[in-house]
This record gives C-alpha cells, structure tokens and sequence, in this order.
C-alpha cells in the first residue's frame, strides 16, 4: 500500500506543479502582451504546460480512485477531500479554457486577476492536506 500511495502523491504533485505554473505563464502573457513584448514562447509554453497538467492529473485522479477501490477508506474526511478535489478538476477546466484564449489571441483577465485566480488552488490544497493527515471527521 505504501508505494502505492507514494505513486500518488507523485502525480499529485506532478499535478499541482502545473496547477501552481500555468496560471503564472497566463500572467506574463498579459503583461508581456501589454508591454508590446514577444510573448510567442509562452504560447507554447502553455499549451505544453496544460497538456503535461491534465496526463499528471488523470493519472493523480485514477490513482487516488485505485487507492479507494482497493483499500478502502472511509469517512467523513473522505467526502469533504473528494469535494475539495472536485474544487480542482473545475479549475483546471478552466485553465483549459484560458488556454484556449491564450492560444487564439482572444485575451484573458487582467494580470492582478489571474494573480489572484492563482491563488486558489493554493487554498484547495491546504484544505485536501488538512484533511488527509489530520481525518478530523
């Protein structure tokens, strides 16, 4: 069991690089765009970044889906992680859609607002680590 879970949190790590990344590459985007600078690497930076992000986090949720099936766990803190890593599966559709935006030149938020769309993830995380080596319920 325990390297099936060290597999895991492997790609969830993996995961969450992008996660963290992405929305980064959308904020130099804009600004580079604003300041008349070539922002053409970033495009495929991107579209790299985001296909790399979704093979990690297809392999980050089968594996937890593995991990369940076969051992088992169970309560209340189980439900509250997997509402929290439904939080995530939305938001990384909609860095697909930024990227989508990205990629056709059809302009994304304002800098200090992918800055702080950034952010969230971070407080998704925080909420999935607590619950998973804490199980308070």
């Amino acid at each position: 069991m325990l390297y099936s879970k060290a597999v895991h949190i492997l790609f969830v790590i993996s995961w969450m690089a992008g996660i963290f990344y992405l929305p980064r590459i959308f904020v130099h985007y804009v600004e580079g765009r604003a300041a008349g600078e070539d922002v053409r690497r970033l495009k495929v930076m991107a579209r790299k970044l985001y296909h790399f992000t979704s093979a990690m986090g297809v392999l980050a949720l089968a594996s937890g889906l593995w991990l369940w099936l076969r051992f088992g766990f169970a309560g209340g803190w189980l439900h509250a992680k997997l509402t929290l890593v439904a939080l995530l599966v939305a938001y990384h559709i909609s860095m697909r859609a930024y990227t989508k935006r990205l990629l056709a030149d059809a302009g994304l938020p304002s800098s200090t607002t992918l800055r702080w769309y950034n952010e969230l993830p971070l407080l998704i995380l925080v909420g999935i680590l607590w619950l998973v080596v804490l199980k308070p319920f």
